[in-house]
């Protein structure tokens, strides 16, 4: 069920008078823009892309909102982030990844949690990550918009602009390389996962 917040910015921007000067741009930045950082980081592999694509998703959002036509926001910024990540992998050939690894040992030390790592470092560890980064940029894009974000087919077929089939074989393919890369996470025979202490 979509949030009555959603459907009170869809009723506004329905209004004829309605411009981007009257729009509270802050809340919309506040109440959307570590959703965008997620998925951002999960698609860059690191912080410093994440943060520059953040930012012109927002840059766009703004430039854009004029032309938004009431229905579904946050699809509509999975949309944006998602094609201007992969207009960045077409210029570049290839995002940089490294990151993904960048800095998990000192992470693994310390009990620190920084702000703008605790979304993603409550969820992954640097195994999950890596294999992320091992994916080609299209399957990558199809299993975090899918399996981290929640999507359905039919609407990462819609952010992709993708045929259904298409979208349902990047899923395949990205999952099966996931399992291939974690194997050595499975349990082996005659070992038995931990699964925490016992009741006593």
């Amino acid at each position: 069920m979509r949030s009555l917040r959603y459907e009170v910015f869809d009723q506004f921007m329905k209004e004829d008078d309605v411009t981007t000067a009257t729009l509270d741009w802050d809340d919309i930045v506040a109440e959307h823009s570590a959703r965008v950082y997620r998925l951002a980081y999960r698609l860059t592999g690191n912080r410093q892309d994440a943060e520059d694509l953040t930012q012109d998703v927002f840059i766009r959002v703004f430039k854009s909102l004029d032309t938004y036509e009431p229905g579904n926001f946050p699809g509509w910024l999975h949309r944006i982030t998602t094609n201007l990540f992969l207009d960045r992998v077409r210029r570049k050939s290839r995002v940089r990844m490294d990151g993904f690894y960048e800095g998990a040992e000192e992470k693994l030390l310390s009990s620190e949690v920084l702000p703008e790592s605790a979304v993603h470092d409550a969820n992954f560890d640097p195994d999950i990550e890596l294999a992320l980064a091992s994916l080609s940029d299209e399957f990558r894009v199809a299993v975090v918009l899918c399996d981290i974000e929640g999507l359905s087919y039919e609407e990462i077929s819609d952010v992709l602009g993708v045929k259904l089939g298409t979208v349902r074989s990047r899923i395949h393919r990205g999952r099966t390389q996931l399992r291939e890369t974690l194997a050595h996470r499975a349990p082996r025979k005659g070992r038995t996962r931990f699964v925490g202490p016992v009741g006593v």
